[in-house]
C-alpha cells in the first residue's frame, strides 16, 4: 500500500519533470532557429545552442548577439515573451557580415586557425597551406586571433546575413564538429586511463620480482650460516 501511494504520488512529479523537459528543449529549438548561427562566441558562450540553452532557463538576456542585431532582438522578445533592449555594447556592436581568407603564401600550416573555426570551413594540414572552403565560413573570424603569423584577413560577405539554408548548414557542421571533438575526447581519456592502469600494472608485477629476488636472497642467507 505504501509503496503504491508512493507510486501514485511521485509519478505525476516525474512526467511533469519530463513534460517540462520536453518543453524546454522544443523552445531551445526554435530560440536557436532564431540565432545566426556565426558560432562566433561574442554573446559569451560556446555557440548559438549553448546560448539558446541559457537564454530558454531565463540565465541570459536576449540583447547578447551582435551578428543578430536589432532585429534579432526583436525576434528573441517576441518568442520569449522579454522587453526588447539594445544590443549589448560589451558583446560587441552590429556590423555587416564578414567572410575570413587565408594569405596562402604567408601560411606555414600551423592548423591553429582549422583548430579555431568551429564549422570546419578551414581545410588543410600540418605544414602545409590552408585554406578557406569561402561557401561554409560564417564570419565568426575566431580563426583570427590564434594565427602566429597574421595571414589571415577579412573582406565583404556576399550576403550581410546568411540564409536560411545557410544558417542550417553552419548548425549542422558545428553539431557534428562537437560531437567528434567528444569522441576524441573520451577516446583519449580511455587511452590515458588504460595508460595508467598499464603503468599500475608494471609497477605491480616490478615489485613482486623485487619481493621475489629478495625472498630468494634471504633464503640463501640463512643456508649459509
Amino acid at each position: 500500500m505504501i509503496a503504491a501511494a508512493t507510486l501514485a504520488t511521485s509519478s505525476p512529479d516525474r512526467e511533469m519533470g519530463i513534460n517540462r523537459s520536453s518543453s524546454d528543449a522544443l523552445q531551445i529549438d526554435r530560440v536557436d532557429a532564431l540565432l545566426p548561427q556565426t558560432q562566433c562566441g561574442q554573446c559569451g558562450y560556446a555557440g548559438c545552442r549553448p546560448y539558446a540553452e541559457a537564454m530558454v532557463r531565463e540565465q541570459a538576456a536576449i540583447n547578447r548577439c551582435p551578428p543578430g542585431g536589432a532585429s534579432g532582438i526583436h525576434a528573441l522578445g517576441k518568442l520569449l515573451g522579454r522587453e526588447e533592449i539594445g544590443l549589448d555594447p560589451a558583446c560587441g556592436r552590429e556590423r555587416p557580415r564578414v567572410q575570413v581568407r587565408i594569405v596562402e603564401a604567408d601560411c606555414v600550416g600551423c592548423t591553429k586557425c582549422i583548430q579555431a573555426c568551429p564549422v570546419d570551413a578551414i581545410v588543410g594540414a600540418p605544414k602545409r597551406m590552408h585554406s578557406v572552403v569561402a561557401e561554409l565560413c560564417t564570419g565568426c573570424e575566431l580563426c583570427i586571433e590564434p594565427c602566429p603569423v597574421d595571414c589571415i584577413e577579412t573582406l565583404p560577405a556576399t550576403r550581410p546575413r546568411m540564409l536560411t539554408d545557410e544558417s542550417s548548414q553552419s548548425r549542422t557542421r558545428y553539431r557534428a564538429r562537437q560531437a567528434r571533438l567528444q569522441r576524441i575526447d573520451l577516446q583519449t581519456r580511455s587511452q590515458r586511463d588504460q595508460a595508467l592502469s598499464n603503468q599500475s600494472q608494471e609497477g605491480s608485477t616490478r615489485a613482486a620480482v623485487l619481493a621475489a629476488i629478495a625472498r630468494g636472497r634471504a633464503r640463501r642467507e640463512q643456508k649459509k650460516r
